[in-house]
């Protein structure tokens, strides 16, 4: 079930950089227990929209507002899990100092983390699978084992939005059915969750809703009610012969 007041509210968001306009009247809304997994081709504006949202990308115009306040109210409110390759992962630190590393600010730069922050962390870890890793030095930790550690990070704020670029890439097929699981139980305790991935057909089964973004929202809906192929053909900029369209043609027909 979802709220109708919407956790997550994206309204006619611009970006744009130097020449190139990466988002063009971006409109976007996420509720308790949704799962919306935004899709589109490389530079369609997906991270770009991600960034935007966090504050960390100037837009042109437009809002965000998080539970009915922007972000800069709400900024403890929106987890974010970006893609692995952003994380400093030959930082000497173990596993559990990387997940209250996301609770800094929260803490103060010179103040030891409390009860609270320790409690919050123990949480993420349980949530994330990975309690057993807690004093492994970061640097030696699988690529599966390192998205669940993004993942902790990002719950060790609580949030009540997460915001997850990418999170199935280049991980194992056990770390994609684990965060799967993790994801579906988020829902349920009524999170919103906006996800960016690559993958059409997971996508289409897990998310609530599917986006197709393309610089704009080009559809917006459950993934039973986007079948159209025209759609895809405008999202990702292909022709009907393209090996993308047939492949996206059968998972929005099935």
């Amino acid at each position: 079930m979802t709220d109708r007041l919407p956790r997550l509210h994206i309204v006619s968001i611009s970006v744009r950089m130097g020449e190139h306009q990466a988002l063009e009247d971006v409109s976007l809304d996420v509720c308790a227990g949704e799962l919306v997994g935004l899709i589109g081709p490389n530079g369609a504006g997906k991270t770009t929209l991600l960034r935007a949202i966090l504050g960390l990308t100037a837009m042109q115009s437009g809002r965000v507002l998080v539970d009915g306040e922007p972000p800069a109210r709400t900024r403890w409110k929106i987890g974010y899990v970006p893609q692995r390759h952003e994380f400093a992962w030959d930082f000497p630190v173990s596993v559990w100092e990387a997940v209250m590393s996301a609770r800094t600010r929260m803490i103060g730069w010179f103040r030891g983390p409390r009860k609270a922050d320790r409690e919050a962390v123990d949480e993420a870890l349980e949530r994330a699978g990975i309690p057993s890793l807690r004093d492994r030095p970061i640097g030696e930790l699988s690529g599966g084992q390192r998205q669940r550690v993004l993942v902790a990070r990002a719950l060790a704020l609580r949030p009540s939005v997460l915001l997850l670029d990418e999170p199935f890439t280049g991980v194992d097929v056990p770390t994609q059915e684990l965060l799967g699981e993790l994801l579906a139980r988020l829902r349920s305790d009524g999170h919103a969750i906006l996800m960016t991935t690559h993958d059409v057909a997971a996508a289409t089964r897990s998310c609530s809703r599917v986006s197709l973004l393309n610089r704009r929202i080009i559809a917006d809906g459950p993934p039973s009610e986007l079948r159209d192929p025209e759609l895809w053909l405008r999202t990702f900029g292909v022709s009907s012969s393209g090996d993308l369209l047939t492949s996206v043609g059968a998972t929005v027909a099935s």
